[in-house]
This record gives structure tokens, C-alpha cells and sequence, in this order.
């Protein structure tokens, strides 16, 4: 059974050695102690969501906070070949839905699209307050599976800015029904970036796959069936994960 995990701030795993004694508190040592019930003597590990991991004893437990000893800390490097992820904002929580698994899955990126279908709009405040809780739902998605390392969740892009990110990726597919070639007949690089564009409810018309993949996308299916948005995404992504070898 792997340990519990809790995330720190950035940077405040940084110099810390084996040895060290460290505080766990704020939100995540109210969680440990109050929800999880993290006794003295237990063993977890922290993270700080950039790849570095320390493993560490609890040698008391208090209220709202543990104190730890740190047994190792583990550099965790970023993998050769990231997985990204451009999802379609959709209603009834379905693109808040792939953010969450396609985490557990192990996107390294995540992209609001906010398409010419998509019934949700971000604009203004609550456009702000949609993204804030993309990045939160990564990051609890992280700290659930056990990742060193959280998705950037970027903030939301127009067909256009998608097209123009699509031909920076080393490999862009576009998930489409219509499409006549298949995602696991399509060769996948060793290293560089894999982004995956999901449409929303409604699918992506037909001008913005001539505009993704203008810009040198591919448009691909999965198989017969036809996913929700919600779906589609981790499910391209699990197969890219297994067959890049980012699960062997």
C-alpha cells in the first residue's frame, strides 16, 4: 500500500535532507491531524508538486499539525515525453470531470478550450473563479494518486490560441468521430509533447479542425463508439501513457 501524501508550497522541500526535522501545517496538517488522523509513528511522504518528494516519519501529532522527521528526499525528474491535455469547457461539470481523471491518468498539462460549441463561457470574474477551480481540482486529482508532480492548468485559450499551441506540440491529435484514422495506428514520439484536443457536447465543427490541423494537429479516433467529453480525454491519454511506456 503506497503512503499518504500531502502537498507543500513550492519551494519548501527545497535543501531540506534526510535527517531534518519538518512542520507539516496550514490546510494540509489540519487534514493530516484532524481528518486523516495521522498518528506519531506513522509513516507519509510530502511533495511539492515540481518533483520533489520526501518520505518522512511523524514524530508527534497535534491538532492542526504534524512534526516530522524526514527519512530521504527523492528528486522525482520530469518525464521525456508530457501529455497534454485541451479541453473543451462543457456543462453540467463533464470538463471538470477529464480534468480530475486525466490527473489520476498523468496529464503534465492542462488547456481550457474555450470552443465555438461549448455552452459555458469563461469571461470575467467567473471566468477566473473556473480556472482557480480547475487548478484546485488538479492538484487534490495529484495529491489523491500520489503524484510529485501537478498538472499547470494554463488559462483558457480561443480556437485560435489552440491552433497556434497545437503546431508548437511535438504531437497535436484531434479527437473526432468522423475522423478515418485511428489513435493507435498514429506513431508517438520518445520525447517532446503530446497534446490532446477534446471537443465539447456538441463536437468541434468542422472550422476548427481545419484550423487545428492547418497548424499540423492530427485528427484521430478512438474507435466505434462515441465518448462523452468527460471521457474521451483520459481515455486517449491512458492509451498514450501505455504505449509510450509512461506506465511500464
Amino acid at each position: 500500500m503506497t503512503l499518504p501524501l500531502f502537498l507543500v508550497a513550492p519551494g519548501r522541500l527545497t535543501g531540506l535532507a534526510a535527517g531534518a526535522g519538518f512542520t507539516l501545517d496550514g490546510d494540509e496538517g489540519r487534514h493530516a491531524a484532524a481528518v486523516r488522523r495521522i498518528r506519531t509513528g506513522e509513516r507519509i511522504d510530502l511533495a511539492d508538486g515540481e518533483g520533489t518528494l520526501a518520505h518522512c516519519q511523524v514524530r508527534a501529532a497535534g491538532r492542526d499539525r504534524l512534526e516530522l522527521l524526514v527519512d530521504a528526499v527523492e528528486p522525482v525528474p520530469a518525464p521525456a515525453l508530457r501529455l497534454a491535455l485541451a479541453q473543451a469547457l462543457a456543462k453540467g461539470g463533464r470538463d471538470e470531470q477529464a480534468v480530475e481523471t486525466a490527473t489520476e491518468v498523468g496529464v503534465d498539462t492542462v488547456l481550457p478550450w474555450q470552443a465555438g460549441r461549448s455552452v459555458v463561457r469563461w469571461q470575467g470574474e467567473r471566468g477566473q473563479r473556473a480556472l482557480n477551480r480547475w487548478q484546485a481540482i488538479a492538484r487534490e486529482a495529484a495529491k489523491q494518486s500520489r503524484r510529485p508532480r501537478t498538472p499547470v492548468v494554463e488559462p483558457v485559450r480561443s480556437t485560435r490560441e489552440l491552433a497556434q499551441r497545437a503546431g508548437a506540440a511535438t504531437l497535436a491529435l484531434v479527437l473526432h468521430e468522423a475522423a478515418d484514422r485511428p489513435l493507435l495506428e498514429v506513431a508517438l514520439p520518445s520525447a517532446g509533447e503530446v497534446l490532446v484536443i477534446v471537443g465539447p457536447e456538441g463536437g468541434i465543427s468542422d472550422d476548427e479542425v481545419a484550423q487545428l490541423t492547418g497548424q499540423g494537429a492530427i485528427a484521430v479516433r478512438l474507435g466505434p463508439e462515441v465518448l462523452r467529453a468527460s471521457t474521451a480525454g483520459p481515455v486517449a491519454l491512458a492509451w498514450l501513457a501505455a504505449g509510450t511506456g509512461r506506465w511500464s
